[in-house]
């Protein structure tokens, strides 16, 4: 099947389960609004309450995510009254969902839905990284030994990443994907500013992490139709390039229910 075929079926999936996708978790958002302008929900997973630095933060981003949006709806709402007639108005949630939580790191999913009238609404996906002794948010670089833009580990991870996209698009109705030389693909590039929002792994060994996990929101390596995507690369892959003190961080492999929600 050619994606062309799939593209509208996907669409609705993909909307449907990102709207969803707070419900179905039953946890209950921590902020709600709703005006003549839009409606609006804030949702941070209640795991995350075991680190209160980080809580207080989400919180407080949250709070500005969701007023930040609130005005720019009334605003629209006063330019382009038509646009809000019938009920209509603007959604727009934001959660924030803890994916692991491994040695001193905890890998928090940020997930962002905005539907402000266009033709579809719009997705993002986003991801931090905690470390609960630094109490403060940082990137995976300290667990490498170098990760200089155009590097050998960034340019080892960045072609895992596009092979591991190329053979997704495939399964999703693609053809002739070439991992080098797509130029949607082509988005993700050897810089960790370029390489998708990251998150550690969980293992089969609870104390390790089993590799990374890098997201990929709709349109940043292939149509909003196609969705986002979700790449994992296996530790022992960049193993060679890990810190001294940093190895220890990574063993064991992916657990068969994270395998089976790709």
């Amino acid at each position: 099947m050619r994606l062309a075929a799939i593209a509208t079926a996907a669409a609705a999936l993909f909307a449907a389960v990102t709207i969803a996708s707070t419900a179905a978790e039953g946890v209950r958002p921590v902020l709600s609004v709703k005006t003549r302008s839009i409606e609006a929900s804030l949702t941070i997973d209640p795991q995350l309450k075991a680190y209160p630095e980080l809580y207080a933060g989400l919180l407080a981003e949250g709070k500005r995510e969701v007023e930040k949006w609130r005005r720019s709806a009334d605003e629209d709402r006063k330019a382009t009254p038509d646009a809000f007639t019938d009920g209509r108005r603007y959604a727009f949630e934001r959660s924030y969902t803890q994916s692991s939580a491994i040695g001193r790191y905890v890998s928090i999913d940020r997930d962002d839905y905005l539907n402000s009238g266009g033709a579809h609404p719009n997705s993002e996906n986003n991801s931090i990284l905690w470390d609960t002794v630094l109490k403060k948010r940082i990137s995976i670089r300290p667990f490498f030994r170098e990760t200089a833009p155009n590097g050998s580990t960034l340019t080892k991870l960045a072609t895992a990443i596009r092979a591991s996209l190329a053979e997704q698009k495939k399964q999703r109705g693609a053809d002739n994907i070439d991992p080098n030389t797509d130029t949607e693909l082509a988005n993700v590039q050897p810089d960790l500013l370029k390489m998708g929002a990251v998150t550690l792994a969980r293992s089969t060994d609870p104390a390790r992490s089993a590799g990374l996990n890098f997201h990929f929101s709709p349109y940043a390596v292939g149509s909003y139709a196609e969705g986002p995507y979700d790449v994992f690369v296996p530790w022992e892959s960049f193993k060679d390039d890990l810190s001294p003190d940093d190895i220890a961080l990574f063993g064991g492999v992916r657990p068969k229910a994270d395998e089976d929600k790709d």
